[in-house]
């Protein structure tokens, strides 16, 4: 009757106002906006600097970057980069946020925050490395020239390794990223609180609740934190790009002999566009997220 439908109603706008229920839909909003966010940047970052990417790859391979292509054909490879991007960068932020309040409530109140935000970035990088891992692999393949179209590579990765082809490199990609994670992002959390004590004062403490950067700020935070952590992790950088473009070997022996080829110079190779890739992306990819 019309009474016991008035009651329910009432109820349910009780429920509805607990702030159980409240902190319940802000936390649904929160996961959504993460999961828009880094796709909508993540896919920005990857399409527009695209170009200096397949430069880093010809840089790094075994042929060298003339033989490689040059700057020939500089999109070639955009497709599988393109169907990756926005998964696994959605699955990093989504990842990386929900670890980081996880391990923040778990951890003892005086572990460093700097502790609690590489853990989180580098369980995200587990997580989003399932994604990029195998499109890594069809990219790059086609950015060297080692085959001519997507599906072609696919069928090449498939029929030389199965499935466990397409997770060539995974390792030696965590090697790099686990520790790329451990400098970025840390340091991309520390830029924006020195920026919130220029603006709150020198009393802000790390724990004291952090309000949102502007674009602008965050961009510059992100930008500075990749281009620091892409310098540091480049010999590992060329070390995954060897073992997903054929070479065989341990992650040092595979190091040991691209250093045999022309020393720590060729231990950075590709630096000067791995470097401009992550600082530009970090700053439209953290300003747009």
């Amino acid at each position: 009757d019309i009474t016991s439908t008035m009651t329910a109603i009432e109820t349910e706008i009780e429920n509805f106002s607990r702030p159980d229920n409240k902190l319940q839909l802000q936390s649904r909003h929160c996961f959504f906006t993460n999961l828009v966010s880094g796709a909508f940047a993540g896919t920005i970052v990857d399409m527009a600097l695209y170009p200096l990417d397949t430069m880093k790859t010809r840089m790094q391979s075994l042929e060298g970057f003339l033989k490689s292509g040059g700057f020939g054909g500089i999109y070639t490879g955009i497709k599988p980069a393109f169907y990756g991007s926005a998964p696994s960068a959605s699955l990093f932020f989504v990842t990386y946020e929900g670890s980081k309040k996880h391990i923040a409530r778990l951890s003892d109140p005086n572990t460093p925050v700097w502790l609690i935000h590489g853990m989180s970035a580098s369980f995200a990088e587990v997580a989003a490395c399932s994604i990029r891992v195998p499109t890594d692999n069809i990219k790059q393949k086609l950015q060297a020239n080692l085959s001519q179209t997507m599906a072609e590579t696919t069928e090449l990765i498939r029929s030389s390794g199965g499935f466990a082809g397409f997770y060539r490199g995974y390792i030696p990609t965590l090697l790099r990223d686990i520790p790329f994670a451990f400098i970025q992002f840390p340091l991309y959390e520390y830029l924006k609180f020195r920026i919130l004590q220029i603006h709150r004062g020198s009393n802000l403490h790390p724990s004291s609740p952090v309000e949102p950067l502007s674009s602008v700020e965050g961009a510059l935070c992100g930008s500075v934190a990749g281009a620091v952590a892409a310098t540091l992790t480049t010999p590992l950088d060329v070390v995954k790009t060897r073992i997903m473009l054929g070479a065989e070997g341990s992650v040092f022996h595979i190091m040991g002999s691209v250093y045999r080829e022309g020393g720590v110079r060729k231990l950075f190779a590709g630096l000067t566009p791995r470097v401009s890739w992550v600082s530009i992306g970090g700053c439209v990819f953290f300003g747009a997220y």
